[in-house]
Parts: structure tokens; C-alpha cells; sequence
């Protein structure tokens, strides 16, 4: 609690509740939710809500943000004293006091409809964001790879969850190919370095293999010292044999390294 946040993205997936952060200025947050999902980067000092399918025209993308006024602990019974009694009775909550809502002049949309929960972000970020993936932050080798993929259109979805029965794993980077996906990992020295953590990682492999994913791993001194020549060659010869990023069209769209652009648009007659 000592680190504070700067702008925090929120789901937004009742219109009852966007109806309360609208008219009486307020958003709940479980106590659990924020120590385990958020972190260091509570509390917030900006809130915006990302919003679900349920929200029709605006749905897939955050149209709205606000200032948090004020931060308290409550029980559910104190935010809605006329529920019934029932099974989240008694459960303890973060109050987020809230300015009125402003509406963004540029939603920020999710390409793929993704599922998020929360996003901590910066200010900077969300000033400048085009899309959902633009508000993630992760380590140094994670973002010169993100600068990579948005310099050769590489469209990928950062910290993407993939569950594997009752294991739950986030990917760096997620490409989503039409002969099936990918993921990326950039693997900092020092943190990927133990016995036990590679140990971990052998094991997350597996699972994510199991379910269809092709891994690739790139390490400190590949991502520094060798993007050019190996690692943006490794990701694109993957992504065109496996026929392309998948973007939602008819025809999926191969990598050409040596287009300014980094993307050609595949005919109806190359060979899948």
C-alpha cells in the first residue's frame, strides 16, 4: 500500500454497476482482489472501467475514466443494506469514492474481446494508448519486444491467460496464428536463472504445450544484442508457418521482415 498507483483499469460487467459509478460515484473492489491482483500498485489515483459484451456499442474497450476521491473499507451490508441475506453477506470491500465519470474523446478497444480483470497502468500509457495491450508494463525486455511487434505489426495480446485445468498461467505474448498460436517469453537472466524457477518453467511449458501452444523463449543477451538476427527471424518464420496472425478477416496476414511495414497480405490462393 505504500506504492501509489496511478491509473488502475477495472472491469465493468453490470450495467447496475456502471449505473453506481455513473449516478452515486462509487466502485467496489473485494479486499482479496486487490491484495492479490494488484499489488504494489495500490491504491489507484485514476480508475477507468473496461466494458463487457453486455454493454452493446461499447462494449470491448474502456470509454470512461475518473479520479478516486477516497478509499475505504466496507462490508457488503453497508453498499447494499436492502440485498438479502445470502452467501456474499458479510464480505469485506475496498469503496472507491469517485469524481464524475469522463468519457475518453478515443475508446481504447480490445482487438480479440479479451478477458481482462485489472490493469495497472501509468498515465503516460493511457494518454497514449491505441488498444487494450498498449496499457500493460513489463519488464525492459518485454516492452523492447512490444516496440518490435508494434514497429512490424505483430499483433499480440500481452499477459494473455491460458488456463490449464486447474493451473493458470500468463504469457508474455500471445500470438494468435491461423494454424494455431503462439507464445512468446523473454526470460531476464536473473529471474529465470535458478534451479527451481526453471524447473517451473519446464513444467508451465508442458501444460501450455499440452493445449496447443507453440513456446519461444528469448533471453537477456538474444533481446539486446540479437533482435534483428535472430529473434524477430524466429517469430516471424513461426508465425508464417503457421499460416499467419488470425486477425478475425478471411485471409490471415503473414510477416515479410524486409517490408518496412514487417506484413503482407496473404491471396486466397497462397497455401495454408
Amino acid at each position: 500500500m505504500s506504492r501509489r498507483g496511478e491509473v488502475l483499469v477495472a472491469i465493468m460487467n453490470d450495467p447496475r454497476d456502471f449505473a453506481i459509478a455513473r449516478d452515486e460515484h462509487w466502485y467496489r473492489i473485494p479486499l482479496g482482489s486487490a491484495q492479490r491482483m494488484i499489488g504494489d500498485h495500490w491504491p489507484p489515483e485514476w480508475l477507468a472501467f473496461y466494458q463487457t459484451k453486455i454493454f452493446g456499442k461499447e462494449a470491448h474497450a474502456i470509454n470512461y475514466y475518473t479520479r478516486v476521491l477516497h478509499i475505504r473499507q466496507v462490508r457488503r451490508e453497508e453498499l447494499f443494506p436492502n440485498e438479502p441475506v445470502g452467501e456474499k453477506t458479510g464480505r469485506h470491500y475496498y469503496q472507491l469514492l469517485l469524481a464524475p465519470l469522463q468519457e475518453l474523446p478515443r475508446p481504447i478497444p480490445s482487438r480479440r474481446w479479451r478477458r481482462i480483470i485489472f490493469i495497472p497502468t501509468t498515465k503516460d500509457k493511457f494518454a497514449s494508448a491505441v488498444e487494450i495491450n498498449d496499457l500493460y508494463g513489463g519488464s525492459p525486455l518485454e516492452d523492447r519486444l512490444w516496440a518490435e511487434f508494434k514497429r512490424m505489426r505483430i499483433l499480440a495480446e500481452r499477459q494473455e491467460l491460458v488456463q490449464v485445468k486447474e493451473r493458470r498461467y500468463f504469457l508474455d505474448f500471445g500470438i494468435h496464428c491461423a494454424e494455431g498460436p503462439i507464445d512468446v517469453e523473454t526470460d531476464g537472466d536473473t529471474w529465470h536463472a535458478t534451479p527451481e524457477r526453471a524447473a517451473r518453467d519446464n513444467r508451465r511449458d508442458n501444460d501450455i504445450e499440452t493445449v496447443g501452444w507453440r513456446i519461444l523463449r528469448f533471453n537477456t543477451q538474444q533481446i539486446q544484442e540479437e533482435m534483428e538476427s535472430y529473434c524477430l527471424p524466429r517469430i516471424t518464420d513461426n508465425i508464417n508457418r503457421l499460416g499467419g496472425i488470425e486477425e478475425g478477416s478471411i485471409v490471415p496476414r503473414k510477416i515479410d521482415p524486409n517490408l518496412p511495414s514487417g506484413t503482407y497480405q496473404t491471396t486466397l490462393f497462397d497455401k495454408r
